[in-house]
């Protein structure tokens, strides 16, 4: 197994648990961590597609795109983390609702 695979399947396997956790988990700051997690596991499968051969150079366009990524992740973490605070302040809860109609049974 060659490096880039390996950091592939780890970023499938980060974005599979990050995806799983979004989906699942009803409180807020658990969301905004399953969110981070997927973000950490597209970064990795970005990296793993930007390496090449031993010998050869590496491709700078996928790093560039994961330190924007970065930078967008964090932004997107610090909103997050507000609008959380503000709906605790609101409303005493940090657990979304779940709506009892549309459940499907």
């Amino acid at each position: 197994m060659t490096t880039p695979l390996l950091y592939a399947a780890c970023g499938i396997v980060l974005f599979s648990i990050g995806l799983h956790a979004l989906l699942v988990r009803r409180h807020l700051l658990r969301k905004i961590l399953a969110a981070n997690i997927i973000a950490s596991g597209v970064f990795m499968v970005f990296i793993a597609v930007g390496a090449r051969s031993e010998g050869a150079a590496t491709d700078p366009v996928p790093q560039v795109m994961v330190l924007t990524g970065i930078v967008v992740s964090l932004c997107f973490t610090a909103v997050a983390i507000a609008l959380a605070v503000r709906i605790h302040n609101l409303t005493d809860c940090t657990t979304l609702a779940v709506d009892e109609e549309s459940s499907i049974d």
